[in-house]
């Protein structure tokens, strides 16, 4: 009888963890920095800022490189979707038919993939399908830190500027988040302020 009342306060403990750990992925679940304040999104820093200058092997066949390229001009001034993703992540597979709709609809979609080895990425993308412009290898994390992710699938909204204008935490699989990314990167820039004569 003694064994089962040392129990009870532990299930109560290992209960009450298992509530926030699902609480804070519902706060960090999806997040297009765009909008309103709203539990389901979050800002990101980049939003409003460059897109880093992280120079990163690209992929080419099963290994990186021997090519580079830095993820702003990855986009060859033109917008551009940027997904962080992983042959190892499970939410990856999720959101994959959303970026392969994509491709189809002539969105430039960049992947990074992160802390993955580029033959376990070119499998992954020979067994799904291949939704990305350009694939560029980020073994160490040095374009996830830049970024500020934190895990995969992350997706950055960036303009043909260079500038960073939403960004979704989380599988990219809700269709009005998409269509919200796409139609943040085909927004025209502001025009520049021009001087104006009496």
């Amino acid at each position: 009888m003694k064994r089962w009342l040392a129990v009870i306060p532990l299930v109560g403990i290992v209960a009450l963890v298992v509530f926030a750990a699902m609480r804070l992925g519902d706060v960090a679940g999806r997040s297009l920095a765009e909008g309103g304040q709203s539990s389901e999104y979050r800002p990101s820093a980049l939003v409003g800022q460059q897109i880093p200058e992280t120079v990163l092997p690209m992929l080419t066949g099963d290994k990186a490189g021997p090519g580079v390229l830095d993820l702003k001009t990855a986009g060859v001034g033109k917008p551009m979707l940027v997904n962080v993703f992983a042959s190892w992540c499970a939410p990856c597979k999720i959101e994959h038919p959303k970026l392969m709709e994509l491709k189809a609809r002539g969105v430039a979609v960049v992947g990074v993939a992160w802390k993955d080895d580029p033959i376990a990425t070119r499998r992954f993308l020979d067994e799904l399908g291949d939704p990305y412009s350009m694939v560029l290898v980020d073994q160490e994390g040095r374009a996830g830190l830049d970024l500020g992710i934190t895990g995969a699938p992350e997706t950055f909204a960036v303009d043909a500027m260079g500038k960073v204008v939403a960004k979704s935490s989380g599988p990219l699989i809700n269709d009005a988040e998409i269509e919200a990314m796409v139609a943040a990167i085909q927004a025209p820039p502001r025009p520049l302020p021009t001087a104006t004569t009496r």
